[in-house]
């Protein structure tokens, strides 16, 4: 077993130099590991109450996929278990808006830049920024989607680019947590008429925030999100039909992108100890993509005070050290 140093930063191992012998440990083995490894930290973290529908998850679940570039699939613990893919979607909301509406119109409306503040946060908005600062805080996935508003049917179009992505046909909504969302976002709710006042938004605010409501409630499962993943480290074509799905700019700009904020206001952190482009969600679920190579998501739905999953982080955060997925890993001896 491999025990993370929290004071040096670096697992201290008990098998042989993994850059001298990079094939020691099997990608079965690695996850096994890894699921063990983060099921001892899912008492430190809590699920969401914000919104009152996913305080019914279970803390104990914990579930993991991975899928390479040739199709292969890994899977372990709760993987079929299917959770609101919450802001994980505004990953596919930005691609959504950039083959909609292209970048010029994207990016007058929201930033590229990190944000040390929550996810939700109304901060920079109310000392007058001149857009969010980027598209995966709530403020600049509201901002992003009523670009996409002009659509006869927005929310259909994004759920048909979904089920494209994750290669799922019977990808549906979460009913039940939408209407929680509606209800209770009153946070949300505020930010999207403070941009409405100040035309950030062109649309009615309440539009575009049904529609951000609703891409987050979609429900998904880490194979629907691991499939999705592999096509952003394939360069956005599909590995299993060679279709491309997304264009190679919007992929660079999405992953880019997942790497400076895709944790919220831990994405320093995760780039140091992880270093793979990724996403998280207060549904529980990380999706991972690893340039390349795979496509990793995890699932748990036990919080951190950040918002990331506890026990997702740390499956992604054992494998990349084990199986050397950092993106500034360097070669092998």
């Amino acid at each position: 077993m491999i025990q993370w140093k929290q004071k040096t930063g670096q697992f201290a191992e008990d098998r042989r130099d993994e850059r001298k012998c990079p094939s020691v440990i099997s990608i079965e083995q690695a996850i096994d590991e890894a699921m063990r490894y983060a099921r001892t930290f899912l008492p430190e973290g809590k699920v969401a109450t914000y919104i009152p529908e996913l305080a019914h998850g279970d803390p104990d679940q914990l579930g993991v996929c991975l899928i390479t570039k040739d199709g292969t699939v890994y899977h372990d613990g709760d993987w079929r278990q299917e959770f609101t893919i919450q802001s994980i979607s505004k990953t596919i909301c930005l691609i959504f808006a950039l083959q909609t509406a292209g970048y010029e119109k994207v990016f007058s409306k929201v930033g590229v830049e990190p944000t040390g503040d929550a996810f939700n946060s109304i901060v920079k908005l109310e000392t007058k920024t001149l857009h969010p600062l980027n598209p995966m805080i709530n403020a600049g996935a509201i901002a992003t989607a009523s670009c996409c508003m002009e659509l006869e049917d927005p929310f259909g179009s994004f759920m048909d680019l979904t089920r494209r992505l994750c290669g799922r046909e019977s990808i549906q909504l979460n009913e039940s947590v939408y209407l929680s969302e509606k209800k209770s976002g009153m946070r949300n709710r505020s930010m999207a008429y403070l941009m409405q006042s100040d035309n950030i938004l062109e649309c009615d605010a309440e539009l575009a925030l049904d529609l951000y409501f609703r891409m987050c409630s979609v429900s998904v499962t880490t194979e629907d999100l691991a499939r999705y993943a592999v096509v952003l480290a394939n360069d956005g074509v599909d590995p299993a039909t060679g279709e491309r799905l997304v264009e190679n700019w919007i992929v660079r700009i999405v992953k880019t992108l997942m790497v400076t904020c895709g944790m919220y206001d831990g994405s320093g952190e995760f780039a140091m100890k992880v270093g793979i482009p990724a996403k998280s969600g207060v549904g529980g679920g990380i999706m991972a993509s690893v340039e390349d190579r795979m496509g990793i998501a995890a699932f748990g739905p036990a919080l951190d005070a950040k918002g990331n999953s506890v026990g997702a982080y740390r499956v992604l955060e054992y494998l990349s050290q084990t199986l050397r997925l950092h993106y500034f890993a360097g070669k092998d001896l």
